[in-house]
């Protein structure tokens, strides 16, 4: 598995949907299209386990945080698709 910043793609995957990491233009610059590659995919999965849990019905601030880490997710992925249009680089 790939490191990044001294961590797994997995690890840098759910400090994005917590919102430890922004993911923009400036922190995707020094990766390098295979990683690109692999962290957008890490984020899909991420994605996909979130989307997985059990739902948290009448727990308005579960659902709330549910909701944003996948809203964070889903920005960033769309940054990266963005960016890797922009540098020609093929991710999915």
């Amino acid at each position: 598995m790939s490191n990044f910043m001294g961590k797994s793609l997995k690890a840098v995957s759910k400090d994005i949907a917590e919102g430890y990491i922004t993911v923009n233009p400036l922190f995707l610059k020094p990766l390098d299209a295979d990683t690109l590659k692999r962290l957008y995919h890490e984020m899909r999965k991420s994605q996909a386990e979130i989307r997985g849990e059990k739902f948290p019905h009448n727990d308005v601030m579960a659902i709330r945080e549910r909701n944003m880490r996948l809203q964070r997710l889903h920005t960033a992925t769309t940054i990266i698709k963005n960016f890797a249009r922009d540098k020609r680089i093929q991710i999915i």
